[in-house]
């Protein structure tokens, strides 16, 4: 519990079994409950999870937007907190986001990566070029500047849930979550710069640069059309 609410962390994966333990104990001793998203792993993920104490929920429909909703209708919870299971959030910034959502009376926070000493290397520059490129058509579409529309850090309260329409059950997930936080009138939304120390994910990355970038970019457009 933290400044008498209770919070909960969210974390989806799939294939996490080197990262796991690290975001697991990396998590601050206020968090009530840590809620591992099983995406039907098939490595030792929800063994290792278990055996730290989280809560593991299991869902076999793949998709990082489909294990983040099976996790948020688990919460019973005031606060939810989001970290990816690869360990490549440092958890240093939960408390400040905490602080500020609770004495700013804010809704939802989402972090900016702000890293200090990434590798320049060619994935991590394609990383920062394509998340760059889906911040600029937030803007152009949504009228939202949103510097890192990607980040898979968030807190916010849990009634928020009830208030945004959240559709995808893949990576677009993190942008839309956000447009629906950041245009909704009723919810009061943030994004915080953290200067992040670069940490390497532990595993390997499911992410396909070119194919869910561009997935990512095409849902920015159907959003925009179809809400």
């Amino acid at each position: 519990m933290y400044k008498n609410l209770k919070i909960s962390a969210v974390v989806p994966c799939y294939n996490e079994e080197l990262g796991i333990a690290k975001v697991i104990n990396s998590f601050p001793d206020f968090i009530d409950e840590i809620i591992v998203v099983d995406n039907n792993s098939t490595d030792k993920t929800s063994e290792i999870a278990k055996s730290l104490g989280a809560k593991v929920i299991f869902e076999k429909r793949q998709g990082y937007g489909r294990a983040y909703k099976t996790g948020f209708k688990a919460v019973k919870n005031d606060i939810i907190v989001t970290m990816d299971g690869d360990a490549s959030y440092p958890a240093t910034p939960i408390q400040q986001m905490l602080d500020r959502l609770v004495d700013e009376k804010l809704d939802f926070i989402s972090a900016a990566r702000m890293p200090l000493d990434w590798d320049k290397n060619k994935d991590n520059i394609k990383r920062f070029v394509g998340n760059k490129i889906l911040s600029l058509m937030i803007m152009i579409l949504f009228k939202q500047n949103i510097e890192d529309s990607q980040s898979g850090m968030w807190v916010f309260r849990s009634k928020v849930l009830d208030i945004v329409r959240i559709r995808s059950d893949g990576m677009p997930l993190s942008e839309e979550l956000k447009i629906e936080a950041f245009c909704h009138p009723e919810i009061k939304s943030i994004e915080i710069p953290f200067q992040f120390k670069y940490q390497h994910r532990e595993g390997s990355s499911k992410l396909n640069l070119w194919k869910d970038g561009f997935r990512n970019l095409l849902f920015l457009f159907q959003k925009k059309i179809f809400g």
